[in-house]
């Protein structure tokens, strides 16, 4: 049922006492306009027949208006073109806009020279650029690793691209968030990716703060913020990129490269010891290349995240922050969501989430959304918003789940003994399986009974090549402005300078009209001194055709005689 709008009816009571007020408020200002004595306007007496000169004066005064009201005019018309092509330039923006829609891409009749124009920074394409950069750079890789899902969070492309690169570049694997999955599955995986790549086991500081924020405290003692809290592996890190670098004789740049979300950035900012790069929940917080100095001899370098294939399943999609969760309605979305329940154990679903046994993915989120509160008008669940929730914790940093590393040792196709050995090479891997199992005893883990279950995807396809990405508006926002956009800014400046001129003109005319009606005045004066003496000082004279100068105290008060533009 529809609610009613509140009634504006009165009480009796209320409206005569209203009544009562309003009688006594004109009442008073009566009273007082009484009081003060109404004086009415008099009429203007234009320019005296005594005064020398008065046909050519009044001709000239005339013709002075005939031409401020062409002006007028002339800037009226000038107003309505601007208006008219602001129009057409917002029509031509909103068909393009509805075609782009429609088609679900850009339009295919850009040529290829302006591909080669600067990108925007969020764009697809503009992130791949960053990242082949990085690459290039880097004498060793990083590649960031989620513990959580490690085989999800490996890219072919990117490892062929480095293994195969033959200019001596390094891999390393990075297992980033190991205090999220239990202790057992931690050991299985290291023994798992050490037998393809030198893999150091990381847990990066959390609670980072700006090193220029500092808090004081009611002792008026200052605490920096700035320091890090705990981390654990970074030792071990930087021991094994320090001693590779003696081994090459010079100063090492040390990439960092991997999925969102995989935590990237927080490990450049656990190595340097302050928040040096952005972090965040967010997708494409890192738009481009960073480089932070750790050392006199290891520079890092921040990059974009890796751009995963839209050929993907719909669970890589959906952990690897790809789905744009900030579009309603996305049925990537639902279909994300559906995909992580139907590959975990429904019983640990249920206990974590604290609920009753469902039938579906659907009748999951509509019972999450009615226990979380989250409803529409009427009591429905709002799926859209319970949806994104879910999402948000899958792929944040505080859900625990993980996944089981696959029965038989099977490496990818470009990853030989030959190559295998090559990576392995310049690195002491004695001193990092001490530091890996030193850095696991030291830590605390959930137990396996709490953390969820669920069977991986496998490797995740990603997009290396800039020449291969799709654009898609929906997920990646343009946020440089169009060149239509800067056309009308143009526009619109030049009609700014235009008006102003235009009002310049118009001011002059009426200065000049003002010049003419005083020397008119002045020629009344010295022929006829005695009206002189029967006018009153301080009253306005005011011509019936054009404005005269009126006196200090009226100075405020508005001329209805004078169309002001």
């Amino acid at each position: 049922a529809e609610l009613r709008k509140a009634s504006k009816r009165l009480s009796c009571h209320k409206r005569y006492k209203i009544q009562k007020k309003i009688r006594e408020h004109h009442r008073k200002v009566r009273k007082e306009a009484k009081k003060r004595g109404h004086k009415k306007p008099k009429k203007d007496p234009g320019v005296p027949s005594a005064a020398p000169f008065k046909e050519e004066l009044l001709r000239e005064a005339e013709q002075r208006k005939q031409r401020l009201e062409e002006l007028k005019q002339k800037q009226k018309l000038n107003r309505q073109k601007e208006h008219e092509k602001k129009r057409k330039l917002e029509a031509k923006k909103n068909a393009a806009k509805i075609k782009e829609k429609a088609e679900g891409k850009e339009s295919s009749g850009k040529s290829k020279g302006k591909t080669n124009k600067r990108l925007n920074k969020n764009s697809k394409k503009s992130f791949c650029r960053e990242l082949n950069k990085v690459l290039e750079a880097s004498d060793v890789v990083l590649e960031v690793l989620d513990a959580r899902d490690p085989m999800g969070c490996r890219c072919p492309q990117l490892e062929q691209a480095v293994t195969c690169s033959g200019g001596n570049k390094k891999l390393l694997l990075v297992l980033n968030k190991i205090d999220l999955v239990p202790k057992d599955n931690v050991e299985k995986w290291l023994n798992y990716l050490k037998k393809e790549f030198p893999t150091v086991a990381f847990k990066s500081a959390t609670m980072m703060k700006d090193k220029t924020v500092e808090q004081v405290t009611k002792r008026r003692a200052r605490v920096d913020l700035s320091k890090t809290s705990q981390c654990f592996g970074s030792k071990c890190l930087l021991k094994l990129l320090q001693e590779y670098g003696k081994t090459q004789d010079k100063a090492i740049q040390v990439g960092v490269v991997g999925f969102p979300n995989v935590g990237k950035s927080s490990i450049i900012n656990s190595l340097k010891g302050v928040r040096a790069c952005n972090v965040g929940i967010a997708r494409g917080v890192t738009k481009s290349v960073q480089i932070v100095h750790i050392d006199k001899q290891t520079k890092m370098l921040d990059s974009p995240s890796i751009i995963a294939d839209p050929s993907n399943s719909a669970l890589a999609l959906a952990l690897r922050s790809v789905i744009d969760t900030e579009e309603p309605g996305s049925a990537d979305m639902l279909e994300g969501v559906d995909a992580i329940i139907n590959h975990c154990s429904k019983q640990q679903v249920m206990m974590h989430y604290s609920m009753p046994d469902f039938r579906n993915p659907e009748e999951f989120l509509s019972l999450l959304a009615q226990k979380r509160g989250m409803l529409k008008k009427g009591g429905v669940p709002d799926i859209d918003n319970i949806a994104k929730l879910v999402l948000c914790d899958w792929t944040g940093g505080k859900m625990s789940y993980h996944s089981q590393p696959p029965g038989s040792q099977t490496p990818p196709p470009y990853l030989t003994e030959q190559k295998i050995a090559e990576m392995q090479e310049g690195f002491n891997l004695k001193n990092v399986e001490e530091e890996n199992s030193n850095t696991v005893q030291a830590l605390k883990y959930p137990s396996p009974a709490s953390s969820i279950i669920f069977q991986s995807a496998g490797m995740t396809n990603g997009t290396i090549e800039e020449t291969k990405v799709i654009e898609e508006r929906s997920e990646w926002k343009n946020m440089g402005r169009t060149k239509e956009e800067e056309e009308e800014e143009e526009e619109d400046e030049e009609e700014e300078f235009t008006e102003s001129d235009d009002e310049d003109d118009v001011e002059e005319e009426e200065n000049e009209v003002k010049e003419a009606t005083r020397k008119a005045k002045l020629g009344k004066q010295q022929t006829t001194p005695a009206n002189s003496e029967e006018q009153v000082a301080g009253e306005p004279s005011t011509s019936l055709s054009f404005s005269l100068d009126k006196p200090a105290e009226e100075d405020d008060a508005y001329d209805f005689n004078t169309d002001y533009v």
